[in-house]
């Protein structure tokens, strides 16, 4: 394989200082030089975050990274072992800044760590949780909706009992209620300190803290330069876990793939992911690097259509396309066999998911129902992805569009830049785009609460309408409160087996994430999120 050359020395130049005393190679070795480069972790990546808070707009997937290793939340999950990779245990949950936590009937309470302090100092207090918690349900957007998909919808569910104890109120009896305070969103924030760089206009202080983490957390960003690099040092005072064993995090945005490889093959980079199958392939077989593969939780990779725009709105020009998709090519030539396929199964789906659906590649059976929608000589249209995680997305798409063209319908790609992704995506404008969504929970109810609900207005990209869906996703949710199982099997397969059927959005395959490392890193953890946690990571 022939990679791009990359200038070594411009690499370590463009970096701070405390980057090139880390990873440029000393011309006298000492042990300070070298303490130095075993507690700094040089991570390297095809993107990089728009906004260091997960409750702002529009915050992209690497911006749940930072705000994850910057911030606590009042509870985590446990690890297990999952094929030799510590996964988190969806079941089992762990104290953060809570020290205890009492569930009740219809409530819970929290007691905190009395000796945890935010990153300037001031004591983290149960005003602190009730205010962070109030503002996640407020926001609105992706916090707001993820909070609502626990359940966790109102301000008056957050109770101050005294300085260090905090009470959070049912408002239903919902099994996702609990899980749901353990993922990114539900952040405790040093309430004081954003108020004061608030505003009118701006209440919850979310330009200051796009900019400017103000958690509790395991690490502290000491630099960002959008699109270029973040800098992360370790939060000495961290009372929410065992202090972490690297001291300094560089991540740096290296938009090549083939410059990302040639910095891990050379030792200048600890870790990457994003790199194309293929080179993951090359280099677990060159046995020099430590390669970790491991099917997203309750996820896929997924084409969606529009359907309030023509020709979308049309069930048998989506059904058309989805019998034209060259699924196994898609396979073959941009996973390398790091994906596990959700195409061409018979019969009536599983009551889980991901599940494999029914269409499989019949160009044939798709100019039929194309002609019989009205457009026997196709159309034209655009076919959209997120150029941060072009490695995928670009070969994806090529290949959908010449499959496509087969049947008429001719369509340009659009690239969006990966800091404009989840903005365009949201305004629900893109006729048809490839995009990942996987679940925070691991239920087949959340999922579907996210991506096909009516009433759901952020994944939901496709405006997807149908009170048959809502009736059966809703349905599952209840049952699954009260423990009723053949309601709960009945529901979800109703709602994958209406999926199917209106197929405004069409599975292609289970990713994997893929993540190289050093021989010398060790403490990867796979996290329902899929990016890396700092706190964990060991390095020789």
């Amino acid at each position: 394989m022939t990679n791009t050359p990359i200038d070594r020395r411009r690499f370590l130049q463009t970096a701070s200082a405390t980057t090139a005393a880390a990873i440029a190679a000393p011309s006298v070795w000492s042990p300070a030089k070298a303490q130095a480069r075993q507690e700094t972790l040089l991570i390297v990546s095809e993107s990089g975050p728009n906004n260091l808070d997960i409750h702002g707009v529009g915050t992209n997937v690497p911006g749940y990274e930072v705000s994850w290793n910057t911030y606590d939340r009042l509870i985590s999950h446990e690890m297990k072992d999952v094929n030799g990779t510590a996964y988190y245990d969806r079941d089992k949950f762990k104290m953060e800044l809570a020290e205890d936590m009492a569930v009740g009937d219809m409530s819970v309470t929290f007691k905190l760590k009395k000796n945890a302090t935010f990153h300037d100092g001031t004591p983290v207090t149960a005003k602190d949780v009730k205010w962070s918690l109030d503002r996640a349900v407020s926001v609105g957007g992706f916090p707001t909706f993820q909070m609502k998909a626990g359940s966790l919808e109102k301000p008056e569910q957050f109770v101050v009992v005294d300085d260090h104890t905090v009470r959070v109120d049912f408002i239903r009896k919902d099994r996702l209620t609990i899980p749901d305070l353990a993922v990114i969103v539900p952040c405790v924030v040093n309430s004081e300190l954003v108020k004061k760089n608030a505003g009118p206009n701006d209440p919850w202080g979310l330009e200051y803290t796009k900019q400017t983490p103000a958690g509790s957390g395991a690490y502290k960003v000491t630099k960002w330069t959008p699109g270029t690099e973040v800098v992360l040092e370790r939060n000495e005072d961290w009372k929410g876990g065992t202090l972490p064993k690297v001291r300094r995090i560089i991540w740096r945005m290296v938009p090549s793939a083939g410059n990302r490889r040639a910095l891990l093959e050379r030792g200048d980079a600890d870790i990457s992911y994003e790199l194309p199958n293929k080179d993951f392939v090359e280099l677990k077989d060159a046995g020099k690097l430590s390669i970790v593969s491991t099917p997203f939780s309750n996820g896929c990779q997924y084409l969606g259509m529009n359907v309030k725009q023509p020709p979308f709105d049309n069930p048998k020009v989506r059904q058309a396309v989805a019998y034209a998709i060259p699924y196994q090519k898609i396979m073959d030539a941009v996973l390398f066999g790091l994906g596990k396929p959700l195409f061409g199964a018979s019969g009536s789906p599983a009551a889980s998911w991901p599940v494999a659906h029914q269409y499989n590649t019949d160009m044939a059976k798709a100019k039929a129902l194309l002609t019989e929608a009205g457009y026997p000589n196709g159309f034209e249209t655009t076919i959209s992805f997120d150029l941060g995680f072009a490695t995928i997305n670009e070969p994806l798409a090529i290949l959908v569009q010449e499959s496509l063209g087969q049947i008429g319908i001719r369509t340009t790609i659009n690239k969006i830049p990966g800091a404009n992704w989840r903005t365009e995506l949201n305004k629900k404008v893109m006729p048809l785009y490839t995009n990942v969504f996987s679940g925070w929970l691991d239920y087949p109810e959340y999922f579907f609460f996210w991506c096909y609900h009516g009433a759901n207005s952020v994944f939901n990209t496709m405006s997807y309408q149908s009170p048959t869906m809502d009736a059966f996703i809703d349905g599952a949710r209840k049952a699954a409160a009260v423990g009723d199982a053949a309601t709960y099997e009945k529901d979800v397969k109703g709602f994958i087996e209406t999926a199917f059927t209106d197929v405004p959005r069409i599975p292609l395959f289970q990713p994997y994430s893929n993540v190289a490392m050093q021989k010398n890193v060790s403490g990867y953890q796979y996290w329902f999120h899929r990016r890396l946690d700092y706190r964990a990571l060991v390095k020789a």
